[in-house]
């Protein structure tokens, strides 16, 4: 992320000139085409490097020479580099640094791996301030919203700093996809201003407020220095890229440009660039980003499937040029690298001199032109019109993708098989090659179909937390459970299984214990280490699922129901009712052998219910009921509508029509209830526990530090804050690792697939160990197998932390 934020120099929406990647660069290691490393911030590497390359050294400093020695191109890079620009290579480095190495560093920032491999950077970071203030003002006239830019970014305090730190502009498309109602029609800009103090910072609100006297504003201008609700303004602006892609005609590529002006020609220019778009019949692109640099991305949805929009889209781009170049003397390219859409332009818009520069600086670096070729230098005045990348249709759920790749953030297998982004591309790829009649391209299909099956199918954990990340909210699990339902026919042997076991639930899970039992008791006589070299040669060569020492012993509920039921308190008020729904996987699995607690987590969540003062109602014929996770995650959707359905109906019945709260004990449970049955209050532990039964238990945290993990489920549901405030009322140390999101396990994937489980969870155990914690919690006993077995300390339900941590609380 970082190597392609220096590589595109990119920089952020504070930043401008000032402080971009090239601005804040130290030093870098690099590796040439030629496999020579060179890390310009180790005085050794420097040395070597010149003792082998000297000849490259003195080039180097030949142009560094060159460029000083002409006063018109010296000007000519000082003026370009004003306001951002990284068209072509970066040719400030001649004229900013003396020393070689400097400049080597400095000449691969925005050369977008034309020049060499960076494997490593040092950077310096800015000030982050303490005081922040946000408001988004609302104009009627675009261009009246650029003058406001201009003199905003004119504003200065007593001590000559800058009072607005940025400045961005969303016009009335944009604000129109993110469904910004405060915006029909108009234009917005989002502007902030940051300080060292909170008068400091009140100071600047009211220079800008002054400022602000002399331009007509839809609504009132207010700043808040409220997080949550500057964040949200935050939110609107990062979400505007994808949120206008996802609104796209179905087939189109969403393309999106940026274009920097002086900023004296901002409110004409800015103008004019909308003008040319409506002029060209692009009706849905829209202008937003960094007015305050003059620097505007605009966003269009382009057609390729005809040479009319082909030339229509050239035409655009020709005017493009003509505006921003001979108009404006602008920049094709602001940031994010010239790409092979600009590389045509380079020349026009450098000139000459400047942009043979460029050339013998490629030379130097690459001189066989292997990296990145057609990248910023190609000889095709018309690359950028050629080997259009179709977005083919291929599943509804992710059509509307766009490839930014936000989602990935949230993928726990990005970098191990195939992000969530990559699992789109290739089906996109594979539904193209459907409708090839190449023999080649049938060849490369019956390949990207094999290999996807292990790298994107039985490796996706389906959690949906790509979804989180994506502004247009695409679930790439959606995609994986509609490709498994096409490999389960409803005549096929997998798919006739899966209706069996939702027919025969219950002796399903008869069968299931005995065999916990057997290996519980393998485990016993066997010990751990013999046991999981055993169970692991068996998972590799006959394919059965992997035993880990944090495997649960057996548990039936039924065997205990009756003196559960015998030691309930007295019949309760209504209020004082819960109908207790134990997951399918809670009542088969019990704990570990090795587990900390004593009593299975049905026993607990009864235990603490009881303590709390409620009436516990346990549904009929509960050992056949399951919310259909299962068969969802299988890729049997309709069988699991049909156990989820079967669920409500004894939900319903149970709770008196909705008259009690329903809890379950299993938060991925829990999210699918939500979703399929919607007539009753349902609930989770934490939610519950933290809604209903805070005020009739008396908490007694604990010093001791506890490790927290919040599963996919409860991110989804927006209850992640909910459980980490009651694990708070609990212990006054709780630690919640970081870049541990989904733990990878997936119901059984940690059993079939434990890799994947691994790899999710591989930034855990350093963290536990690093902070002395040897117990954790989660809501759900699936999630707990993974985190205990690739953590080193045994995870339970949140509901062991409470029964801890509480006595009942008496009445006064």
């Amino acid at each position: 992320m970082v190597g392609g934020i220096v590589m595109n120099n990119a920089s952020g929406m504070n930043c401008g000139t000032h402080a971009n990647s090239d601005k804040v660069l130290h030093s870098a290691r690099m590796v040439f085409a030629d496999g020579t490393i060179l890390n310009t911030g180790d005085a050794e590497s420097r040395r070597n490097f010149t003792l082998q390359k000297p000849e490259f050294i003195r080039q180097i400093e030949s142009m560094r020479d060159l460029v000083r020695n002409d006063h018109q191109l010296t000007e000519r890079i000082r003026y370009k580099y004003s306001i951002k620009n990284v068209t072509g290579l970066n040719l400030l480095p001649f004229i900013t640094f003396d020393d070689p190495f400097d400049i080597i560093a400095h000449l691969l920032v925005g050369s977008e791996g034309t020049l060499a491999f960076l494997s490593e950077v040092t950077m310096q970071t800015e000030y982050d301030y303490p005081f922040k203030a946000s408001a988004m003002l609302y104009f009627y006239d675009i261009k009246e919203a650029c003058r406001a830019v201009v003199a905003m970014k004119k504003l200065t305090t007593e001590n000559g700093e800058t009072v607005v730190k940025g400045a961005e502009l969303l016009d009335c498309k944009s604000l129109a996809s993110v469904n910004d109602p405060t915006g029909y029609g108009l234009t917005a800009v989002l502007t902030e201003t940051k300080a060292s103090t909170a008068k400091e910072l009140a100071g600047n609100i009211q220079i800008v407020e002054e400022a602000l006297k002399n331009f007509k504003t839809h609504t009132p201008v207010h700043f808040t220095d409220e997080e949550s609700e500057y964040a949200a303004y935050w939110a609107i602006r990062a979400g505007i890229f994808p949120s206008v892609g996802g609104t796209r005609k179905p087939g189109t590529t969403c393309l999106i440009e940026d274009v920097a002006f002086h900023i004296e020609d901002l409110p004409e220019a800015t103008a004019e660039l909308q003008q040319l778009l409506a002029h060209h019949g692009y009706d849905d692109a829209c202008i937003y980003g960094h007015a305050l640099e003059g620097n505007y991305h605009f966003i269009i949805n382009q057609s390729f499937s005809s040479e009319a929009e082909v030339e229509r889209y050239e035409a655009l781009m020709n005017e493009v040029k003509m505006l921003v170049v001979d108009k404006y003397d602008g920049s094709l390219k602001a940031e994010h690298g010239t790409g092979r859409n600009m590389a045509p332009f380079v020349q026009y818009e450098w000139g000459e001199t400047a942009f043979e520069l460029m050339r013998a600086v490629k030379q130097l670096f690459d001189p066989k032109g292997l990296l990145n070729p057609g990248v910023i230098f190609n000889d095709d005045p018309k690359c950028h019109i050629r080997n259009f990348k179709p977005l083919t249709l291929t599943n509804a759920h992710v059509d509307k993708c766009i490839e930014c790749g936000f989602c990935e953030v949230n993928c726990l297998t990005c970098g191990f098989t195939l992000s969530s982004r990559q699992r789109i591309v290739i089906q996109r790829e594979i539904s193209r090659l459907k409708t090839s009649p190449e023999v080649a391209d049938q060849k490369r299909l019956l390949t990207l179909e094999k290999q996807y099956q292990y790298l994107g199918n039985q490796t996706c954990a389906g959690d949906g937390l790509c979804s989180l990340s994506c502004p247009m909210g695409i679930n790439t699990g959606d995609l994986t459970h509609d490709l498994r339902q096409e490999q389960l026919p409803a005549n096929s042997m997998g798919y006739r299984m899966g209706v069996f076991a939702a027919n025969h639930f219950s002796e399903i899970k008869n069968v299931l214990r005995p065999v916990l039992t057997l290996a519980d008791t393998a485990h016993a006589l066997l010990g751990s280490g013999v046991m999981s070299t055993l169970t692991k040669s068996m998972h590799h060569v006959i394919g059965v699922p992997q035993w880990t020492p944090a495997m649960p012993k057996a548990y039936n509920p039924e065997s205990v129901k009756k003196e559960i039921i015998q030691k309930s308190t007295q019949p309760q008020p209504e209020n004082l009712k819960v109908v207790y729904f134990p997951s399918c996987i809670n009542q088969t699995m019990g704990l570990a052998r090795k587990s900390p607690e004593e009593q299975p987590l049905v026993n607990k969540m009864v235990s603490l219910l009881h303590k709390a003062g409620y009436e516990i109602i346990f549904p009929d014929k509960m050992e056949n009921l399951c919310c259909g996770t299962i068969w969802e995650s299988k890729g049997m959707p309709d069988v699991a509508d049909s156990k989820a359905a079967e669920l409500e109906t004894a939900l319903l019945q149970a709770s008196e029509n909705g008259k009690y709260p329903v809890l379950c004990d299993q938060s991925p449970c829990l999210y699918r209830m939500r979703h399929t049955i919607k007539q009753l209050r349902l609930y989770e532990p934490a939610e519950f526990i933290y809604t209903f039964l805070q005020d009739k238990l008396e908490f007694r945290p604990t010093d001791k530090p506890i490790a927290l993990h919040i599963t996919c489920s409860m991110k989804k549901m927006g209850l992640g804050d909910q459980i980490t405030a009651l694990a708070r009322l609990c212990s006054n140390n709780v630690f919640i690792p970081e870049e541990v999101g989904c733990c990878g396990f997936a119901g059984d994937k940690g059993f079939t697939h434990p890799e994947v489980n691994a790899y999710a969870l591989r930034k855990l155990k350093p963290q536990i160990e690093k902070k002395h914690i040897d117990i954790g919690y989660s809501n759900s006993r699936t999630c707990e197998i993974g985190l205990t077995t690739n953590s080193g300390i045994a995870y339970v339900s949140i509901v062991y932390l409470v029964d801890q941590c509480t006595l009942k609380k008496e009445k006064i």
